[in-house]
């Protein structure tokens, strides 16, 4: 496959899954609700549609040919690309699977530790602070700002301890 017809192929599934998603989204109330605020298909809907917009956009530059990528009759992806996305597509599957038994926040550990440092090679001085850092900041944002709890698997009793000083 080739570049230009890369760009061709995942324009149109993007165009069809931003249909997808404002067609299951107006199932909902879509617009303002006075006194109450945004429908809860707005953020969906209206997200599916920039989505489509920008789908429109890309088929018709890649229509007059007026991108690099549009142009390029090189191969898509080599055989090191492929071993790449492999890589990754497998560690994220495996991190989705873990989520079940030791919750979000050590599943993301352990794929950034993995990635970071064994795909990517960065140095332990970056991947250490970063693979603490960031779900230490998921929670925060999602379990204690947004107050959207996400799974903790068979980890939530180490949780009580940080639940107990923050509410």
């Amino acid at each position: 496959m080739t570049v230009r017809t890369a760009e061709l192929v995942v324009a149109i599934f993007l165009a069809l899954a931003s249909i997808a998603l404002m067609v299951k989204a107006s199932e909902n109330n879509i617009f303002w609700i006075p006194e109450r605020g945004p429908g809860a298909g707005a953020w969906p809907f209206w997200l599916g549609a920039g989505m489509l917009i920008c789908c429109g956009i890309t088929l018709i530059r890649w229509v007059r040919r007026r991108t690099p990528e549009s142009r390029s009759e090189e191969v898509f992806m080599d055989g090191l690309t492929v071993k790449i996305f492999a890589i990754t597509a497998g560690s994220l599957f495996v991190m989705i699977f873990a989520i079940h038994f030791i919750g979000t926040y050590f599943s993301i550990m352990l794929f950034l530790l993995f990635y970071m440092r064994f795909v990517g090679r960065h140095s332990w001085a970056v991947t250490l602070p970063l693979v603490v850092a960031l779900p230490i900041g998921t929670f925060f944002f999602f379990d204690v700002a947004l107050k959207i709890p996400l799974p903790k698997g068979y980890a939530e009793p180490l949780f009580y301890p940080i639940y107990r000083l923050v509410y």
